[in-house]
């Protein structure tokens, strides 16, 4: 017996599924490319029937229809990770920012502290034995399929099937509807210039053969992966995956022989990028996607020998503390699992915690090392967790060193036009001579 005559009770259109989502409730659409744009542009569809439910979103990189200026008031974003479709909404008090580590996300939901009446996601065909992958987002979706009130899935060819801890029974989604459009996908950065060409040198220079790396995407990444090519054996756990990894696995640089926890396998939690990237890891099995509160555990992360983890950041002062969410006041992107893995490589024997930055903004008009930050800036990691920190200038290592030592290595490290401002700057703060105490 196919799937559609199986499951035929639990068959609808999107139109008649998001029915089941009333006013006031908490809707959770799935996560990065596992966000339905079938099932949310119904629901968008529906807005003047409803008012003030939730929507609860960590990346968004699909269209996100319930953030448009017409739909407040009927949909309100409680967003846990800004992006490019929800910043917007945010800034105009169409939504709300709240922190939390990424790790925790499927407590949240579980324990009742996020409300999950509705979960709109995306699945893979059920095979013979009736189960369904969640493909490339497990994240938090697992969690969420456990303990919504009501889980609506699409069905959708596109999805690949994941290994892992990926794989729901057809039993545990109570409406499905069939759908055949494309994943959302986001196109490789390229490396745009010098100031990334050489952060990403000055990063590749702190990993070593057989060190297992967990980094995001961006321009900064993809920098960094081009000079990883004359590595060996180099070992993958990471919240995220995307495009630029495929040449390293291709050529065996990534082969994950040296790893201490899953060896041989690439750990995700979830994966963005492009629709080769999805094809690529249909049925690859030398993937594993498993959920949010395992891959980004810093207890699991520090399981990994020699591990380098590899997050950004928009600002960073002498103290050390690190900005990687916020432009002053206003939510750029979130907290993310920026300090999990800060946490777990630091705990981790022979680890190495790294934070990489352009030393300027604004094409060169603004030191991204400041002497303090702003009042009203979120501290994303504290100075106690920050070990290396990389420009294009350079590496510094932050760690047991004092208030002017520290000082002194960012200094170091920042554009050359900015460090004697900077030492002004720390002397008027501190009243400490960086010049004398070092």
């Amino acid at each position: 017996m196919g799937w559609r005559s199986a499951c035929k009770n639990k068959l609808t259109t999107a139109a008649e599924a998001v029915k089941v989502i009333k006013s006031g409730d908490c809707v959770i659409p799935g996560h990065a490319a596992s966000e339905s744009e079938l099932l949310v542009a119904a629901m968008a569809a529906r807005y003047q029937e409803l008012e003030n439910v939730s929507v609860v979103q960590g990346v968004a990189i699909g269209s996100a229809p319930y953030c448009r200026p017409e739909m407040a008031g009927h949909f309100v974003l409680r967003s846990m990770f800004a992006g490019p479709h929800t910043r917007e909404a945010l800034w105009e008090n169409r939504g709300s920012f709240f922190p939390l580590l990424f790790h925790e996300f499927p407590r949240a939901f579980r324990e009742g502290y996020i409300g999950a009446d509705v979960f709109l996601t995306m699945v893979s065909p059920p095979d013979a034995d009736g189960l369904c992958s969640l493909g490339v987002s497990v994240d938090h979706s697992r969690a969420l399929v456990e303990c919504a009130r009501t889980v609506i899935a699409e069905v959708n060819p596109n999805v690949p099937r994941t290994f892992g801890d990926s794989l729901v029974h057809v039993d545990d989604l109570d409406i499905l509807v069939e759908g055949a459009g494309p994943l959302t996908e986001l196109t490789r950065f390229a490396v745009q210039d010098a100031v990334t060409q050489a952060i990403g040198r000055n990063v590749a220079a702190l990993i070593k053969d057989g060190d297992t790396v967990q980094m995001g995407t961006g321009t900064i990444p993809d920098a960094i992966l081009r000079y990883l090519r004359d590595k060996k054996d180099l070992g993958i756990h990471s919240e995220m995956f995307s495009d630029g990894l495929i040449d390293l696995i291709e050529t065996g640089v990534v082969n994950g022989q040296k790893k201490t926890l899953h060896p041989g396998k690439i750990v995700v939690t979830f994966a963005e990028g492009t629709k080769s990237l999805y094809e690529y890891l249909h049925q690859n099995p030398r993937f594993e996607f498993h959920p949010v509160d395992y891959v980004n555990n810093p207890y699991v992360i520090a399981q990994n020998d020699n591990m380098v983890a590899i997050n950004s950041a928009l600002e960073i002062d002498l103290d050390g503390q690190v900005c990687a969410e916020a432009i002053g006041g206003r939510q750029f992107s979130g907290i993310g699992g920026q300090l999990d893995f800060l946490r777990g490589a630091a705990a981790a024997k022979n680890g190495r915690p790294v934070i990489a930055l352009p030393s300027t903004a604004k094409r060169g008009a603004l030191s991204r090392i400041s002497c303090q930050l702003q009042p009203g800036t979120p501290v994303t990691t504290t100075r106690n967790d920050v070990h290396w920190v990389v420009t294009e200038y350079g590496a510094a290592n932050l760690f047991c060193k004092t208030q002017s030592e520290r000082a002194e290595a960012l200094i170091g490290i920042a554009h050359p036009k900015f460090r004697p401002v900077l030492r002004d700057q720390y002397k008027a703060a501190y009243g400490r001579d960086l010049r004398l105490s070092v």
